[in-house]
């Protein structure tokens, strides 16, 4: 039998989706199960983007650009600039969703031993894409008791080295939903600067912001034309995951340089998929205020329900629709599993991300779960009330 490569083997399997069989296993049962394993909004897609898609004509579905259309990049520029991160078309490139976005600037940045230092936990993704490039991960660990905020600057800056190339978060934050304050960003801006390291803002969530909390883009930041680097999608922001359209966004004209090249590679993006993000701007701005809405009222709905399970810890998310949460079990693999091969109420059971695969040591996140509230408020609630019963059932076991 032919010998599979060394990476195939390194390769880590999603700590969102390695349950699936179990799920699909639980249905042919004929069980319910509710999916808060997976940030997939039920929230419908602007209805202006589904009448474009209705609309469309081609003679010819042809290759685009590589960096893509300029006619969307130039209307991105101008959505960018709305909020105040100042780049025009040039900045921009288009990619096959956020994920392929992160894949070109670490290819673009780093070498094979280079370093990238992640507060954790982190979208687990991350860890796939620097094993691509046999690029190490040096973690820092955020607390649950301090709600996942930024580690100490100091901590950071210790786990610098000679190898080390960027710094990469999330804002929001995905698994914690945690927000970056403008002092953090700051913060990071100071560091990349005085260490001439690259910082790498992921802001898919950019939107999903409650109460009075703002989001802070690294490139609001003076001085970081050559250091910044936004990775983006209108996956979320506009319950489009399907069409699988992001960009790297940065002033750095080598980089962009260098990300274009990646991106001739594989050719272009995709083409029809451009033409319903580029109709996604014109997006009414209610879509988002009530989209918000309904989030910070399942978020709520979400939270009520978790401090009635005894002995819960909870990370109160400010943004993006995840909650990481620490349950009273010894294992939350194994109670994740549990979930789907041998509990059900009354016909009806749960899937939750296991937070193990959010962390470079599965260990730390051995007792944590990341649940996504993109349920409507009634499935939240039974959701809830089922994990309630669950724990009390696997307790006693």
């Amino acid at each position: 039998m032919p010998v599979l490569s060394e990476l195939s083997g390194k390769m880590p399997a999603s700590p969102i989706r390695k349950l699936v069989p179990f799920a699909d296993a639980a249905k042919k049962k004929g069980i319910k199960v509710y999916h808060l394993n997976i940030g997939q909004p039920d929230i419908p897609t602007p209805k202006n983007v589904t009448d474009k898609l209705k609309e469309i004509e081609l003679d010819v579905l042809a290759y685009t650009k590589s960096q893509g259309y300029d006619r969307y990049r130039e209307k991105l520029a101008e959505y960018y600039r709305k909020n105040h991160i100042i780049v025009d078309a040039s900045d921009i490139i288009v990619t096959t969703g956020g994920s392929e976005a992160l894949l070109f600037t670490i290819g673009s940045i780093a070498n094979p031993g280079d370093e990238i230092i992640i507060p954790e936990p982190y979208y687990a993704n991350y860890n796939s894409f620097a094993t691509l490039y046999n690029v190490k991960v040096v973690p820092v660990r955020s607390k649950i008791e301090d709600n996942f905020a930024l580690p100490p600057i100091e901590a950071l800056e210790e786990l610098i080295t000679p190898r080390t190339k960027a710094f990469l978060y999330s804002n929001p934050a995905n698994p914690t939903g945690y927000v970056y304050t403008e002092e953090e960003i700051r913060k990071l801006r100071d560091l990349a600067l005085k260490h001439d390291i690259f910082i790498i803002a992921d802001e898919v969530y950019r939107e999903f912001i409650y109460g009075d909390t703002k989001h802070h883009s690294i490139l609001h930041q003076p001085g970081m034309e050559e250091h910044g680097i936004i990775v983006d999608s209108v996956s979320k922001r506009y319950s489009m995951c399907g069409a699988r359209i992001g960009a790297v966004v940065s002033k750095n004209k080598k980089l962009m340089a260098s990300v274009l090249k990646f991106a001739q590679a594989r050719l272009s993006p995709p083409a029809l998929e451009q033409l319903l993000a580029e109709e996604a701007l014109n997006t009414p701005a209610t879509y988002f205020t009530e989209v918000i809405s309904e989030y910070n009222r399942r978020r709520n709905t979400l939270i009520e329900g978790l401090e009635k399970i005894d002995g819960i810890k909870i990370g109160y998310p400010k943004g993006a629709f995840y909650l990481m949460a620490e349950l009273p079990v010894d294992d939350a693999d194994k109670f994740a599993r549990w979930l789907l091969e041998e509990f059900n109420d009354n016909g009806e059971t749960v899937m939750v991300a296991p937070a193990s695969g959010f962390y470079a040591d599965p260990e730390a996140g051995r007792k944590q779960v990341r649940i996504a509230y993109v349920l409507n408020v009634n499935d939240l609630k039974r959701s809830v009330e089922i994990l309630q019963k669950a724990v009390e059932t696997y307790n006693k076991k």
